[in-house]
């Protein structure tokens, strides 16, 4: 498994909108397209205005079919204007790629 660490720097005061905008319509159209949220999380300290969340993928190659499909569905262009109605929600974005290693074992 792929496992990619993606960070958002999110605009101010952009913070609910976006975490919306993930529960009402994001996670769906991920699923939709073969992407599963592991875990999400926002900044512990309110001030750095961040949002943080694993994304599970079989391989890369898988991750970027996954998301060409997601960016070019129609309900996620129109979900993203919608939301941006009134300016970006994020600042920056980055994404850190992950594989588990081999001595730790999950339970």
């Amino acid at each position: 498994m792929l496992y990619e660490l993606r960070v958002y720097d999110v605009n101010p005061g952009k913070m609910d909108a976006i975490l919306e905008r993930f529960d009402k319509h994001v996670v769906a159209l991920f699923e939709k397209h073969g992407m599963t949220i592991k875990h999400f999380w926002v900044d512990a300290d309110d001030a750095n205005n961040r949002l943080f969340y694993v994304v599970e993928h079989p391989d890369m190659e898988a991750r970027n079919e996954n998301y060409e499909r997601f960016r070019a569905d129609p309900e996620w262009i129109e979900v993203r204007r919608l939301s941006e109605v009134n300016g970006p929600l994020i600042q920056k974005q980055e994404s850190i790629f992950m594989h588990n290693a081999a001595f730790f074992k999950n339970n």
